[in-house]
């Protein structure tokens, strides 16, 4: 059977949204030059061979409206090659990633490129300090659903249709946070010191020059050319977190210690099929094992990678335990936690060089930043399999397994 294959990535620095280094970029512009870094590493590959470019993007709209995968292929100089536009919020570009998997196995195409993209600063209705809330026209009914919920267990929240109007499915992804912590009784202290696990990983992280492999320097409008992610801070102790204030409720456990900051970045991968990788004369980074995609609850969409993992594990016969390490998206440490014990993952191979609370979380990038990143520690601590999963904005999973041939 045919495999699909990567054979390059390319990823930016991750800005600080609203004030951070990439906030005078466009996200086409930003995508662009992630798409060309990925295809320069293939120069075997002639452009007019690639069969579509999918863009993933978590929030489509403004400057990241007009179907941004096809105007990335226009600025490029590629009228031949189609392009669209994919949303599945967090895992946007794990998505388009699997669509390139399912079209190179159905035997329609042999080269894609899988690219996603997020500039948090460049939002239609501005820019924000903390996860979107007001934005969603469903916010007053999540609140009210949060509050009626927010005491019960996990496993009561599965029937919306004790509530009127709409489904209330974009619960503010802060607010199903909370509600984790609580179902699962993840107190703040066990949240702070897994946050702080993450800066002080990334921060050793940077100084073995293991992000440093990964990152594709940005020209930015200015002329500018930025290479470090601005997330990871040195130093980062529990006790100079614990002050923190709750940023989602009053008596909340969520703070910026313990939860992911708004981003911007983009980041490409250009997957083929083996055949063609062969014909070129190219090896391979890895094969695409498997992949799942679930849904739960929203008022707990954090256990999102709980039965997407599962299911990706399955399809490749495999378990947990055959995984040698393991990236798990950091969007809150409520989480990451109940996701990796319920998983049965050891904290030794989950996140090795920190995550997205340190190093952030650009929503559409994240997906193929992640599998950058997985790439990278794989080849770095000379591993062979690795799984990648994240939980999605309105209760959903997504997951992957990776194994690494070069």
């Amino acid at each position: 059977m045919t495999e699909a294959v990567i054979v390059a990535t390319a990823r930016s620095p991750i800005g600080r949204a609203g004030k951070g280094s990439l906030v005078d970029m466009r996200p086409d512009d930003l995508s662009a030059q992630m798409v060309r870094a990925a295809l320069d590493k293939v120069p075997e590959l002639d452009p007019g061979e690639i069969d579509d470019l999918m863009l993933g993007c978590g929030l489509p709209g403004g400057e990241q409206g007009f179907n941004m995968g096809r105007v990335v292929s226009v600025l490029l100089g590629y009228d031949h090659l189609p392009g669209t536009t994919i949303t599945r919020y967090c895992s946007s570009s794990l998505q388009t990633t699997r669509m390139a998997m399912h079209a190179i196995k159905a035997g329609e195409g042999d080269v894609f490129i899988s690219a996603g993209v997020e500039a948090v600063s460049r939002f239609a209705n501005g820019n924000s300090d903390s996860w979107p809330e007001t934005t969603n026209p469903l916010f007053n009914q999540a609140q009210q659903r949060t509050q009626r919920t927010g005491e019960q267990g996990a496993d009561d929240w599965t029937d919306p249709r004790e509530f009127d109007a709409l489904p209330d499915v974009y619960i503010p992804m802060g607010q199903t946070a909370e509600n984790l912590a609580r179902a699962k009784g993840i107190d703040k202290d066990e949240m702070d010191e897994f946050g702080v696990r993450s800066q002080n990983l990334a921060e050793k992280a940077n100084a073995n020059g293991f992000w440093q492999r990964e990152i594709t320097p940005v020209t930015t409008p200015s002329g500018s050319v930025i290479d470090t992610d601005d997330g990871p801070r040195p130093g980062v102790t529990k006790e100079s977190v614990a002050g923190l204030k709750p940023v989602f409720r009053p008596d909340g456990r969520i703070t910026a210690a313990n939860a992911c900051p708004l981003n911007d970045g983009a980041a490409a991968l250009v997957v083929m099929s083996d055949r063609k990788a062969e014909q070129l004369g190219l090896t391979p980074l890895a094969r695409i094992v498997s992949t799942g995609v679930s849904a739960l609850s929203p008022e707990i969409m954090g256990l999102g990678p709980v039965e997407a993992s599962r299911q990706a594990l399955s399809r490749a016969g495999m378990g947990a335990g055959d995984m040698d390490l393991v990236e798990i998206n950091e969007a809150f440490a409520a989480q990451v936690i109940p996701s990796y014990r319920e998983l049965g993952v050891p904290l030794d191979k989950l996140n090795v060089n920190g995550g997205a609370i340190a190093v952030g979380h650009p929503f559409g990038m994240t997906g193929a930043r992640i599998t950058t990143t997985l790439l990278n520690s794989l080849r770095f601590h000379d591993k062979q399999f690795g799984l990648e999963t994240m939980c999605v904005g309105g209760g959903q999973g997504m997951a992957m397994v990776l194994e690494r041939l070069s």
